[in-house]
């Protein structure tokens, strides 16, 4: 094969924890009589709030084909590639098991939210109920260095009023403000998907959305705009050039000869498969992910998820769209070229097989 196929997860092949039943039957044109996939795939999900083997094991499950976890790429993927980060002391906030991830991305010190709240219990009094009695005392040694977003958090409050403070205090949370020292330490964010599918009707709040939170909270302190230091997980550029240089990994190890030309990002959601399957065709690939780059993405949108052909707004002018449509994140710009897919099917099945015609690909 000469092609690869990169398919979204929530909306693609699952609403929640349900197989969408086109799945499966797509998934049995992908493998062989051994369960050996045909062509590479790459599962590119933004959710962040698991490791890559358990979210392997619940793909192989739902859809009936044996799955590793080099195949799965959550949104935190690339920030094994931060290594200049790794040795450091880095708040995570998100949810699931934090410490694992990180630490299986290379991390040596992460630091919870809880871990913060237990050592500072006085900074978060939200909630009344979780105030402390009496005055708590708890030496806290650590300078943090940057803060790492994972994901969504439980208790946006906490998390929000705990990431300000160590934003305001240069890593010293439980110190007074100093609204001088900018810009502020590093912050790195995976996933900024403003919405996402499950087995509700309507979509539901995304980690875009905890994110627009803590960047209106920050400037509307401080006047000044939050900086992100690094923007993972569906459109970046970055995701999609590591989920490339998986793809060439698998063919390699498979000793398929022929290289990849193109690539088939499979999705649901406008603001984040299609926009970033065409930013990668504006890329210029300048890093060490770059060498042999696939020529070009296109993008395949279903409609069995975020996307509803029924109820999108028309593209007349550019207004109107950027002020009612453009969900995506405020520093991705809107180009209505970059939300236009190269083809709309109704489920994956269908956006197999219209891959297999376009490819003259015959399993």
């Amino acid at each position: 094969p000469s092609f690869g196929f990169l398919f979204d997860i929530d909306g693609v092949l699952v609403r929640g924890k349900t197989p969408i039943h086109a799945a499966k039957t797509a998934f049995q044109k992908l493998v062989n009589s051994r369960g050996q996939f045909l062509v590479p795939v790459v599962f590119v999900t933004n959710a962040g709030n698991c490791l890559r083997q358990k979210k392997a094991d619940q793909l192989s499950h739902l859809l009936g084909v044996p799955i590793s976890q080099d195949q799965v790429m959550m949104s935190h993927s690339p920030l094994r590639m931060f290594k200049r980060y790794h040795e450091k002391c880095v708040l995570v906030s998100g949810q699931g098991p934090l410490l694992d991830i990180a630490q299986d991305l290379g991390f040596c010190q992460p630091i919870t939210i809880e871990t913060l709240w237990e050592k500072h219990p006085l900074l978060d009094v939200v909630d009344h109920d979780r105030r402390p009695d009496v005055l708590v005392s708890v030496y806290f040694c650590f300078k943090i260095l940057s803060v790492v977003l994972f994901g969504e958090p439980v208790r946006w409050e906490t998390n929000l009023q705990l990431i300000i403070d160590v934003l305001l205090t240069s890593g010293y949370p439980g110190n007074p403000y100093h609204r001088e020292n900018y810009p502020h330490i590093p912050v790195l964010a995976c996933n900024m998907d403003l919405m996402w599918v499950a087995e509700a009707q309507s979509p539901r709040f995304g980690h875009g959305t905890f994110m627009v939170c803590l960047e209106n909270i920050y400037k509307k302190i401080t006047g000044k705009d939050l900086k992100y230091e690094a923007l993972m997980g569906k459109p970046s550029k970055l995701t999609y050039q590591y989920a490339e240089y998986l793809i060439r990994a698998q063919a390699a190890e498979r000793q398929w000869k022929q290289p990849i030309q193109t690539l088939y990002a499979v999705g649901d959601n406008l603001m984040t498969d299609v926009y970033g399957a065409n930013l990668y065709n504006r890329n210029s690939w300048e890093n060490e992910l770059a060498s042999a780059a696939a020529a070009n993405c296109r993008s395949v949108l279903v409609c069995t998820g975020v996307y509803n052909p029924h109820t999108e707004v028309p593209l007349d002018t550019w207004e109107s769209v950027t002020e009612t449509v453009f969900h995506g994140h405020r520093d991705f710009r809107f180009d209505p070229g970059l939300v236009e897919p190269d083809h709309i099917v109704p489920d994956v099945d269908a956006a197999v097989n219209l891959v297999f015609q376009l490819e003259n690909f015959a399993p």
